[in-house]
């Protein structure tokens, strides 16, 4: 739902500021923004109250702080301000794709660490009816701090962490692959020469024999 809510207005929102780009006055091009990002979360909160009710009480205040998400206004500024329409449709549904599928994560591993759960879509298969999948040791005892708001803070710095520590871990194993490689390479051209004297000395031996 947030990041349905996200993509529409960050689709939206960039699309009629590509359009007027070249209308709005330098001065005030930051309200106007805000103007245009507001009237596209007015909509969403407005549809969702009307149409997903559940969906709405569920994510609360939530949908209303888009507006000051700096994802859609810096995308505005930095991007659509700049660029055509079709580039501005592309930025943002690249843009509004990572932002979900970053939401997704998080709230992977806050289910999971949090209440030992994994919530799928319920499927016609025994023990997924309901959409759940127990994840076994965690459903008994979950580490509960992570369903609690302080929790999404712990899996975001983890999370950031663990990208932070990619390129490092990246070159150490490009270099543990290199040494891995010469290694094989070393070995295997020292057994082709054990074998190649070996039979050069087969070889001598029987000539001798035959003589």
């Amino acid at each position: 739902g947030m990041g349905a809510a996200t993509i529409f207005v960050l689709l939206c929102s960039n699309v009629i500021i590509a359009l007027l780009k070249n209308v709005i006055p330098a001065k005030v091009r930051i309200p106007a923004y805000i103007v245009v990002i507001a009237s596209f979360v007015t909509i969403v909160d407005l549809s969702m109250q009307a149409f997903a009710p559940d969906l709405s009480r569920n994510l609360g205040v939530f949908v209303p702080l888009i507006v000051v998400n700096c994802i859609i206004l810096g995308r505005a500024e930095a991007f659509a301000s700049k660029h055509t329409v079709g580039s501005s449709i592309l930025d943002a549904l690249g843009m509004g794709i990572g932002f979900t599928l970053a939401l997704m994560l998080i709230a992977l591993f806050r289910e999971v660490l949090g209440s030992g759960t994994i919530t799928i879509f319920s499927l016609p298969i025994p023990g997924l009816e309901d959409g759940v999948i127990d994840v076994p040791g965690l459903v008994v005892s979950p580490i509960t701090v992570f369903v609690a708001p302080a929790g999404a803070l712990l899996v975001i710095g983890l999370l950031k962490g663990f990208f932070n520590a990619l390129p490092g871990m990246r070159a150490r194993l490009k270099i543990f692959l290199r040494a891995l490689t010469t290694g094989l390479k070393n070995f295997f051209r020292a057994c082709a020469g054990v074998f190649g004297k070996h039979n050069e000395q087969s070889s001598v031996s029987d000539n001798r024999e035959v003589s």
